[in-house]
């Protein structure tokens, strides 16, 4: 026996409207088969039939979920379902026809085999038929809409692919405020199609004369956005960016649907978008079965990487994310920030300094976290030359806090955020990074010794990467207000050359990593490095910024070098000279195996380094980073 389901009122008219449409299908069918005589000997027959016929055709329509569909969005799944649906009440017919009644009541058949394809044929239309218009209607009026409220009319530039996401998003509604007036598309294939009766008006270099014939037709286009397929490198990006700006074009780009975040949300282009090679290709399905459930805390969540990792985690489906900040606008940002996405993740965010051991160590062992990510660090290389002492207070101890605590709590991982600057570091950032590092190392291998074969006591491992582009403090930002301001940019060195990387990348594969390091057959390494691609000349990425701003270095806007500054180097490198690598195989991440110490001999270099900040010796401290980072080639003043 087939159980109805409950309706609401929304689906109880559309299959009142289906049980219409099947008695209408019926009765349509017979007055257009036969005539006069034919149909006056059927007709006491048919008003017998008709009521039990349309009480079995909305069990059939309820069981294909004909109920279900919202008509706005009729799809081509939902006219196969129709499909699907009138076909088995055509056989049914056939069967009742042929098999069943006829032959054995009337002699001859009722309805006949010419009768029940019309019959399918008319029930597909009096079904789809409806649908459709419906949802042509629904169109024309967004499409009316977008033209009375003064929607922006609007390029989409990319693939047909990319631009009929986009079309179907503005059609329901999910993107306001756009008037898409053509598709500017590199595919040969796309020229002279419409894209849902959005016509394809050329290539992307016919920017500049579509945008002229709209303005001599009285339509002014406002805004370009860019498909994903646009911001692909052999679609020369920079080059769309320059003559939109050109053109006075307001410029958004759709998320690719592999970011892993919101696809429909329209984003600002940015110019560090178009700086780079292309991102490597994340698993996002592993990631999500990584993260999903695990209770996490991210140290430093309110700065640049750690927002993004808390950002990420939630996006893979952490159940709970403690945020531990000692900045509380920092706090407040990235709490409000995650409160807007309406996700259902439990997240609670804790003013503490990593300093405060204390605390740090309260709170990491109440949350009970499966995974810490410590991100809270003091970064600026030159700062840090001046205040080495507060570098290493929050990059040693800070982090020698952290990872105690996260032991503690019985984590199963702690993933401190380091830097390529800790290779043969020259500079109290590299050096107090790398000595973190090799805490953690050390801490790891004290784990792995006390844990058998099938299970380690935790992990502790460090992710090494290069700049990122937009974080606070990084070298864009600071291009990027130059450039406003009219200039000058300042470069340090004319050969100054650096490694760079999007935010959202970075945190991927430190979660990637995060995933490998907890694969039971992969417990050694506990040092990896992200492959940052071939490293970008500061002059060159200053240069280029100024060009896809629209204007021209030299001329526009000057370029002044301000010299090499303390504990900086020319060149970045990704491993040390000593510093054997494998591959692990996962695109992006490569590892390393550095000199790891016992950690007797850590905790004896970090009570040295404490009496040395106790009496200010800044000797006393170099002298034990030199002998603990024999690369260390910082001198104290």
């Amino acid at each position: 026996m087939i159980k109805l389901p409950h309706l609401t009122a929304r689906q109880t008219l559309i299959v009142l409207h289906d049980l219409i449409a099947a008695a209408a299908a019926v009765a349509a069918t017979f007055y257009m088969r036969f005539q006069d005589q034919l149909l006056n000997e059927r007709l006491a027959g048919l008003v017998l039939f008709l009521p039990g016929f349309v009480v079995y055709a909305g069990v059939v329509f309820i069981i294909f979920n004909l109920h279900k569909t919202k008509w706005r969005f009729t799809s081509l799944p939902d006219l196969y379902n129709i499909f699907r649906a009138a076909s088995v009440l055509a056989v049914s017919l056939l069967v009742l026809d042929y098999i069943l009644l006829s032959p054995k009541f009337y002699g001859t058949f009722f309805f006949g085999k010419i009768t029940i394809v019309l019959y399918w044929f008319l029930q597909i239309a009096f079904l789809g038929g409806s649908r459709v218009a419906y949802r042509y209607f629904r169109y024309a009026r967004t499409l009316q809409r977008f033209k009375v409220a003064g929607s922006n009319p609007t390029l989409v530039i990319g693939r047909a692919a990319d631009a009929e996401i986009l079309l179907r998003s503005i059609e329901s509604g999910a993107v306001k405020k756009i008037w898409p007036v053509g598709v500017l598309s590199p595919s040969q294939a796309d020229r002279g199609q419409t894209i849902r009766g959005v016509p394809v008006l050329g290539d992307i270099d016919d920017l500049e004369r579509v945008v002229n014939d709209f303005a001599i037709r009285g339509t002014r286009v406002a805004r370009v956005i860019l498909a994903p397929s646009a911001l692909a490198p052999e679609a020369k990006p920079e080059s769309i960016l320059i003559r939109a700006r050109r053109l006075g074009l307001v410029m958004s780009q759709l998320p690719s649907l592999e970011s892993g975040g919101q696809a429909m949300q329209l984003a600002p282009v940015a110019v560090e978008d178009l700086l780079l090679r292309p991102s490597v290709k994340i698993d996002y399905r592993r990631l999500e079965n990584f993260v999903s459930g695990k209770s996490i805390v991210v140290t430093g969540g309110g700065g640049s990487i750690g927002a993004e990792i808390c950002e990420r985690v939630v996006t893979f489906g952490a159940s709970r994310l403690l945020i531990i900040e000692n900045s509380e606008p920092a706090l407040y940002a990235v709490l409000e920030a995650l409160k807007a996405e309406h996700n259902g993740v439990a997240v609670e965010g804790r003013i503490a300094d990593v300093r405060d051991r204390e605390r740090i160590s309260s709170l990491i062992t109440r949350f009970k976290p499966d995974i810490v990510f410590h991100a809270a660090a003091l970064k600026h290389v030159p700062i840090l030359e001046n205040d080495w002492d507060e570098g290493i207070k929050t990059n040693v101890f800070g982090s020698v806090n952290v990872a105690d605590a996260a032991a503690a709590a019985g984590a199963a991982a702690m993933v401190m955020i380091s830097t390529d600057k800790a290779i043969e570091p020259v500079s109290v950032l590299g050096a107090t990074k790398r000595f973190a590092e090799m805490y953690c190392q050390a801490l790891d291998h004290e784990f792995s010794q006390r844990g058998n074969a099938a299970r380690r006591a935790m992990r502790l491992i460090s992710v090494r990467f290069g700049n990122v582009l937009a974080s606070n403090g990084s070298v864009v930002p600071r291009f990027k207000a130059q450039i406003e301001a009219g200039g000058p940019v300042t470069v340090t060195h004319p050969d100054m050359v650096r490694y760079f990387m999007t935010i959202r990348e970075a945190c991927d594969l430190v979660v990637t990593a995060s995933s490998h390091a907890l694969d039971a057959a992969r417990s050694d390494v506990s040092v990896y490095v992200l492959n940052m691609g071939q490293p970008v000349k500061i002059l060159d990425l200053a240069e280029r910024m100024i060009r896809l701003t629209g204007l021209e270095p030299g001329r526009d806007i000057e370029i002044v070098f301000t010299g090499i500054r303390p504990g900086e180097r020319l060149h970045e490198i990704l491993f040390a000279r000593e510093e054997p690598s494998n591959e692990i195989g996962i695109a992006g991440i490569v590892a390393a195996k550095p000199v790891q110490p016992p950690l007797d001999t850590m905790r004896g270099w970090l009570k040295t380094i404490e009496h040395g900040l106790a009496s200010n010796d800044r000797a006393v401290i170099y002298r034990v980073l030199r002998d603990a980072v024999p690369d260390f080639r910082g001198e104290a003043a």
